[in-house]
């Protein structure tokens, strides 16, 4: 996959059926390949989310673009008692109905196939909404910022985590040549698919980060905005409310 393959951020018609594909095809091997990938780090990020969300004790919290539920799991063993995830790969979700049956959370935790941009839920209904790399995928990302605005009741939080790039050197030309050379050749050797792990770092290349996210967030009706850089500006995490 060359650089063309990435899809400029706005509304990219089209991206949606390959994500979903592509996301059904690493499935088995997505959570290994996470923390093998990030060093673990990754779990530090997601606590970062979860703590934020569990200060304002929510009690039904939405989980877009869950994955295989790291970040519904994660919520539901700090606490929470309610979380529904939603996804358009049935494959990842597969995989995490599969870990919250394991982890005895099914009374906590409901996985659920549905799109960030056509939310199968009726007006205000969480408390809280969180999001772990996936905005960064969303056909459409102003539509679908809009979308989790209106399933939350007034006064809920959106938590937002996204890759970013890191800014000073060195950090910033190692990451570039992990992102570019390592990271596509480690997704190939142990999945099998090269292409996941060189879309990544191009799709992190044309995301729009920092005050230019969180002007998205603005423009979909959030206020109260911030945002943090973790780890370098590796990962950064934002924040708003309905």
């Amino acid at each position: 996959m060359t650089s063309s393959n990435v899809p400029p951020i706005g509304i990219v018609k089209g991206k949606k059926p390959h994500i979903r594909d592509m996301f059904d095809a690493i499935a088995p091997r997505y959570d290994f390949l996470n923390r093998v990938l990030s060093g673990g780090i990754d779990q530090i990020w997601r606590r970062n989310v979860i703590k934020l969300i569990a200060s304002d004790s929510p009690e039904r919290v939405l989980d877009v673009a869950t994955g295989t539920g790291d970040l519904a799991i994660m919520a539901a063993n700090y606490g929470l008692e309610s979380v529904i995830g939603v996804d358009i790969s049935e494959e990842m979700l597969e995989v995490g109905r599969g870990k919250v049956v394991s982890k005895g959370l099914s009374e906590k935790i409901d996985l659920q196939t549905g799109d960030a941009e056509k939310l199968p839920f009726s007006d205000k209904q969480f408390d809280a909404a969180m999001v772990a790399f996936g905005v960064r995928n969303f056909e459409d990302l102003a539509g679908g910022l809009a979308q989790i605005r209106r399933v939350l009741k007034p006064g809920g939080r959106l938590v937002v985590l996204e890759f970013s790039q890191p800014k000073s050197f060195p950090i910033k030309q190692l990451y570039s040549f992990y992102g570019r050379y390592i990271l596509p050749g480690i997704g190939r050797l142990i999945s099998g698919d090269s292409g996941a792990y060189t879309y990544l770092p191009e799709s992190i290349a044309v995301f729009p980060e920092g005050n230019d996210f969180l002007e998205f967030m603005s423009d979909a009706g959030f206020s109260e905005l911030s945002g943090r850089r973790l780890t370098f500006g590796i990962a950064s995490m934002y924040s708003g409310i309905r």
